[in-house]
């Protein structure tokens, strides 16, 4: 019988690690497939309800056929014009690619600038051409590019998708390679064992590979929506929340290990007392998550679920892959070093029992010092422009359709290319259309006209209406473009029954910004709200919940005032996406609490034995090194967004990866242990902690006190 239990103890390990074995042979390729269901097309990136968003859908009807336009600009050398052959070369160049693969219509006529040194014309490309666009393109690039004497460049919502595909080229295997390696170094490095950290590497690999697969399957189904940003942000946040997560689970199965000679006792020990502080750490995260689906931007409601969906994959990795592996390894997962016997008093980190003599000598002095910098840090944060960036920012390198508008624009209207799109009822047109001319900052408005009619007296009419291009002055990308915008809604709504409305990329840029706005007004309050009554409900306290949830935002602040000075003087931006402060502070915030929850759990557990200030110290002892590892690796995990050469993602990179630091650092180590010391036992008001009690003795007993 006792021979036959030993064995069953065994099965359950064996039959885990098999189980995953599966699951990584089998579903580990999904991780390099999420390329075949994502989806970078505008309308992932806008509002849904947003007027500009409505437009885009309805002007798809004026389109003689559906298409994407590749907008060409010609230029001289030097102060030299355009002769008349060389416009009537490249009008025939143009029209050389009509029926051409990928071609959708007739290219327009090269026309000459007012400066007479440069030439445009549209060429109007397939929508569906995905992975062939950047061959399609280069094929108009040879046949525009054999104009004597002129250079040309390729603009417009083509070139710029086909540079937006560019970026994502090889997103899978770059991003996870460098966030792999950067782990993979870490650990090495900070835990000087060979098997451990390429456990904790494969376990979250199968998790990312889970994650992967589960994403594909819904958004094959249309369940989900997949973006390039959504599914480079899927690859680092599971490796780097697994791998969090497996280092606590690592340092307790280490702990228990040390303590006693069982390792099946030790792997479930570790598994019972960390679990709480894993699976709330997750809930904190996903749930923050899930607060996007109150976003009214596409894209953000995208991240929710396929966010919280690899979360969860991370945590069953961590709590039932992990355990099995570090039961049948046993001491051999910490070779070549040797877990052995230690207290947090005596044989705790050198560095960590200073830091904690340190806080423990003059705890009010710590925090008011640290949070006096945390608070001067924050003072920069209303100076982060969060109001979009121009199309020049948008790429960290400089990208051949940025180039190219940039050069549009010196010669045209700063606004075409990307004009302001008005529909309205045919019978209001010519009054829509004047009003348009009346805007100040608008520079034409032309109705689009019929077939074979090429005077603006014929407009194209469909179902009743018809569509007005407005060309602004101010570059499409400017605030002055947006204040035309809102005062060209402004004139045309007020032509009455004309029921006009305004889209175009201008106005996308401003119907997001305002989206923007309005989901941080939202979202934040629920995310606030989620993350504090997580930690009541784990730490059985109402004080203590309220002064960790002030101090991450408080580390939010203070990351992005320092962001607002780096972003500006040492990376050259301008601003930020109007989206980046709203995913800073879901990430920075959920994922800072993570930390604060591995402390204030182990503190909490701890004090039940010896008291507050004691149960402090204990915590910061004991959990310093392992809590510090796992912030600097999902900081380096984060880092490795930076590869991809786009603003927004080097922006949230940076973000999430100084603010972890910062919380790791400064929050975790310093505010929040000096502040709990300084209040004392009130901190954990109303519960058991805030009472005088007395104090556990070490032994049985301590088993059932931190339960």
């Amino acid at each position: 019988m006792r021979s036959t239990s030993r064995r069953a103890r065994w099965l359950v390990p064996l039959v885990l690690l098999l189980v995953w074995l599966g699951i990584g042979g089998t579903l580990g390729p999904y991780a390099g497939k999420l390329g075949e269901v994502a989806t970078n097309d505008q309308a992932a990136f806008l509002p849904e309800s947003a007027e500009s968003t409505r437009v885009l859908e309805a002007r798809k009807a004026f389109e003689r056929a559906e298409s994407v336009p590749a907008i060409v600009v010609w230029q001289t050398a030097g102060t030299s014009r355009v002769s008349e052959s060389q416009q009537r070369e490249a009008t025939r160049a143009v029209a050389g690619l009509a029926g051409q693969d990928g071609i959708a219509g007739q290219p327009s006529p090269a026309l000459l600038s007012e400066d007479g040194r440069a030439l445009q014309a549209v060429v109007p490309l397939a929508p569906d051409l995905g992975d062939e666009l950047p061959a399609v393109l280069a094929e108009v690039r040879a046949a525009v590019g054999a104009v004597p004497g002129l250079t040309s460049g390729i603009a417009g919502p083509a070139a710029t998708q086909a540079d937006l595909s560019d970026a994502f080229a090889g997103i899978d295997g770059l991003l996870l390679g460098v966030a792999l390696g950067a782990v993979l170094l870490i650990l090495l490095l900070v835990y000087r064992s060979l098997l451990l950290p390429l456990v904790i590497i494969i376990s979250a690999v199968f998790a990312l590979g889970l994650a992967c697969a589960v994403v594909y399957a819904l958004a094959d189904r249309g369940i989900v929506r997949v973006d390039g940003q959504v599914q480079g942000i899927l690859s680092i946040l599971v490796i780097g929340a697994a791998t969090d997560y497996a280092l606590l689970l690592a340092a307790r199965f280490r702990e228990e290990l040390a303590a006693r000679d069982d390792r099946m006792a030790a792997a479930v020990a570790s598994v019972r007392r960390s679990a709480g502080a894993i699976t709330a750490s997750a809930a904190t995260v996903a749930l923050g998550l899930l607060a996007l689906l109150a976003s009214d931007l596409t894209n953000n409601r995208a991240l929710g679920p396929v966010g919280a969906i690899g979360i969860v994959c991370a945590v069953l990795s961590t709590l039932t892959f992990l355990p099995a592996v570090l039961v049948l390894l046993g001491r051999t997962s910490f070779w070549p070093a040797t877990p052995r016997p230690a207290d947090a008093t005596t044989d705790g980190h050198r560095i960590w029992r200073r830091i904690a003599a340190v806080i423990d000598a003059a705890p009010r002095r710590v925090w008011v010092v640290t949070a006096a910098l945390m608070l001067a840090l924050a003072a920069f944060a209303p100076t982060l422009s969060s109001k979009g960036v121009p199309l020049d920012e948008i790429f960290v390198n400089d990208a051949p359709s940025v180039a190219a508008q940039r050069t549009l624009s010196e010669h045209f209207p700063a606004g075409s290319g990307q004009p302001a799109v008005i529909l309205a009822n045919e019978g209001k047109a010519a009054e829509v259309a004047a009003a348009a001319r009346a805007t100040e900052g608008v520079a034409s408005a032309t109705p689009l006209s019929a077939p074979g009619r090429p005077d603006a007296k014929t407009p194209l009419v469909v179902d009743g209406r018809v569509r007005i291009d407005a060309t602004l002055e101010a570059a499409a990308d400017s605030r002055a473009a947006q204040r035309a915008v809102a005062e060209l809604r402004a004139r045309v709504h007020a032509v009455a029954g004309a029921d006009a409305v305004v889209g175009g990329y201008t106005a996308q840029r401003y119907d997001t910004e305002r989206t923007a706005a309005r989901d941080r007004t939202v979202i934040v309050p629920v995310v606030l709200a989620i993350i504090l009554l997580i930690l009541v409900l784990l730490l059985r306290s109402l004080l203590v919940p309220v002064l960790l949830v002030a101090t991450v935002a408080l580390n939010f602040l203070a990351t992005l005032g320092v962001s607002a000075l780096v972003f500006r003087h040492l990376l050259g931006f301008s601003g930020t996406d109007a989206s980046v402060p709203l995913y800073g502070f879901v990430f920075l915030v959920a994922l800072g609490v993570d930390y604060n929850i591995f402390l204030m759990s182990r503190v909490r557990e701890e004090s039940l034995v010896h008291g507050v200030r004691e149960g402090v110290l204990r915590g910061l002892t004991t959990t310093g090194g392992v809590i510090t590892s796992a912030g600097v690796v999902l900081a380096a995990t984060f880092a490795a967004l930076m590869v991809i050469p786009l603003a927004f993602l080097v922006q949230i990179a940076f973000i999430v990866a100084f603010g972890v630091l910062l919380d790791t650092l400064v929050v975790r180590s310093l505010l929040v242990p000096a502040l709990v010391i300084d209040i004392g036992p009130r901190a954990w008001w109303p519960g058991a902690l805030s009472r005088p009690h007395p104090v556990s003795p070490p032994g049985p007993e301590r088993e059932a006190a931190t339960r």
